[in-house]
């Protein structure tokens, strides 16, 4: 969504929107005490990254993504 921008304005918005609701989706959105597991900075730190990536480099930014979500797994 980031990359194929979909809609007139506000793809990286709607990017993070849409992968925050994926992990409320997947009960993986919110850690021990309600704490969320992706914060605010985080998110907008990747939505970012992946918008300046080249396309060549998607496996790598999904890896990265993933990497973030298991880091953050531990730190629960």
């Amino acid at each position: 969504m980031v990359k194929d921008h979909p809609f007139a304005d506000g793809n990286k918005r709607m990017a993070a929107a849409s992968f925050v609701g994926f992990l409320d989706g997947n009960a993986d959105a919110f850690g021990d005490g309600g704490k969320p597991v992706v914060t605010n900075n985080d998110l907008a730190a990747i939505t970012l990254l992946i918008a300046v990536s080249d396309p060549g480099e998607k496996d790598l930014m999904i890896d990265l993504v993933e990497r973030m979500l298991t880091v953050t797994e531990v730190r629960k």
